[in-house]
């Protein structure tokens, strides 16, 4: 998916996989139905907006955004990380298995560090963390305007009780702080609220429709863009936020992205779901979700491109969700690489075809 953080227009959306829709406009047979509804991948499903997924670190944006809200760390702040933390006899481990050493925000976004954000979602808890979740619109229908948008599912201590008669315990509590466990959400979402971090804080609601036209083409009626509500955050805890997701690129999180000549900043994503393998492995699916300034060209006074993603006037935000993808590299970052090399026409091809290799990501 592509959009205007400007407007919340929808620019590209493309669900996989698709269907012939001359079937439809022949008259559907009842057997050409029936495959279509019983096709693996659920053809018929718009993804973007009618899939529960696991946002995975991408969600790491709502956990930093509300430890800096919430005065539980400053961009000063260091954070200790480790391999693993502990509650009890269970470990919850970074996802390199070895940790990084002291982390400050820019850096625990910039290597996506499991155990830093652990640490930050344990002095938030779980009802601010939903909080600030919910001000960037995860757990709500965006009222994008098209059928079949879900809600999905945004954990609190009262959901939890209501459902399962039991509070959410302190490991569930680290999970959520790096999108996992009960977080559940449709890709529409993080497109969004990444849209509104890159806008300046303002989330709107996605739109397909521009204008309505008459039968002869004259314009009947101009769609304006439509503001859900401004984020109840202050500006310099979304310019933390936007750096840190320009971090993200130039730490090499993202591999060779940072090599473009435009400026990109943005989370990768690697959510674990489903059942574990022969070897305890459970699949995963990739996520990459960014955006690019206005004037996204590299210069000589930016060269890192910190001020270019200290502004707010991005016109294109971009999100790819690659669903089990099981790949040696992240396959989501790989797609809106390719994407950004032809929507700006760039004369480069830095796709790197390993990633896309069949394999376990974290090599377990």
């Amino acid at each position: 998916m592509a959009m205007n953080p400007q407007t919340g227009e929808i620019l590209a959306m493309v669900s996989l996989p698709s269907y012939d829709n001359n079937l439809f406009s022949r008259g559907i047979s009842t057997a050409d139905y029936q495959e279509l509804l019983t096709a693996p991948g659920a053809p018929l499903r718009n993804h973007a907006i009618a899939d529960h997924a696991p946002p995975g670190s991408t969600y790491k944006l709502v956990t930093g955004t509300g430890g800096l809200q919430d005065g539980v760390l400053t961009d000063r702040t260091i954070l200790q990380t480790r391999a693993y933390l502990s509650i009890g006899s269970t470990r919850y481990w970074d996802w390199n298995r070895q940790g990084f050493g002291p982390l400050d925000i820019y850096d625990g976004f910039g290597r996506s560090s499991n155990t830093f954000f652990f640490q930050v979602a344990r002095r938030l808890g779980i009802d601010r963390l939903a909080y600030w979740g919910s001000q960037f619109g995860f757990g709500e229908r965006t009222g994008i305007d098209l059928p079949g948008e879900v809600r999905g599912i945004l954990p609190t201590n009262e959901w939890k009780m209501r459902l399962m008669n039991e509070p959410v315990y302190p490991g569930e509590v680290y999970q959520a702080g790096i999108g996992q466990g009960y977080d559940s959400f449709p890709p529409i979402q993080t497109l969004n609220a990444y849209a509104a971090l890159a806008n300046g804080g303002k989330l709107f609601k996605p739109q397909i429709v521009r204008r309505i036209l008459s039968p002869v083409g004259e314009v009947v009626e101009e769609i304006e863009p439509e503001l859900i509500r401004e984020l109840d955050v202050d500006d310099t805890t979304l310019r933390i936020m936007r750096r840190a997701a320009r971090r993200v690129v130039t730490i090499g999180q993202t591999y060779n992205l940072v090599d473009l000549p435009i400026v990109v900043a943005g989370k990768t994503g690697t959510a674990q779901f489903g059942v574990r393998d022969a070897k305890g492995r459970l699949p995963h699916h990739s996520w990459f979700v960014g955006f690019v300034p206005k004037d996204p060209w590299k210069t000589r006074r930016d060269p890192d491109g910190v001020e270019a993603v200290s502004r707010t006037d991005s016109e294109l935000a971009v999100l790819a969700f690659a669903y089990d993808s099981r790949t040696t590299g992240n396959a989501a970052t790989e797609i809106v690489k390719y994407f950004l090399q032809m929507h700006y026409d760039l004369d480069v091809d830095l796709r790197q075809e390993w990633v896309l290799e069949r394999d376990n990501f974290y090599g377990q």
